[in-house]
């Protein structure tokens, strides 16, 4: 399976951070385990001040016979997963309260 992620950065600086950097050490007691397999995406969202909670990640893509979203929440540390998509490229951008799309 092919994917590729788009990340649009907005002025607040906030940015979709890859899984394999999710592990940083000190947060490894706190999380829990959530396997990101292959129809996956997965990461965290973070801004100037930190972790962004409680914003929308969309996961877009044009690649299928209809147009396909599928939009997740991050949770209290930022992070999100948006499971079981479709074989496609996606577009991925957050959204939330207060701050400019990216």
């Amino acid at each position: 399976m092919t994917r590729h992620t788009k990340t649009f950065l907005g002025a607040i600086g906030c940015a979709v951070v890859a899984t394999a950097l999710w592990p940083v050490p000190g947060l490894a007691a706190r999380q829990t385990s959530v396997a990101i397999d292959g129809d996956d995406i997965g990461g965290v969202v973070t801004g100037p001040d930190g972790p962004e909670a409680g914003v929308w990640v969309i996961a877009e893509t044009t690649g299928l016979p209809t147009r396909f979203n599928r939009t997740v929440v991050t949770d209290d540390e930022g992070r999100y997963v948006v499971p079981d998509l479709p074989n496609a490229t996606y577009d991925v951008w957050v959204r939330g309260y207060g701050l400019v799309d990216s």
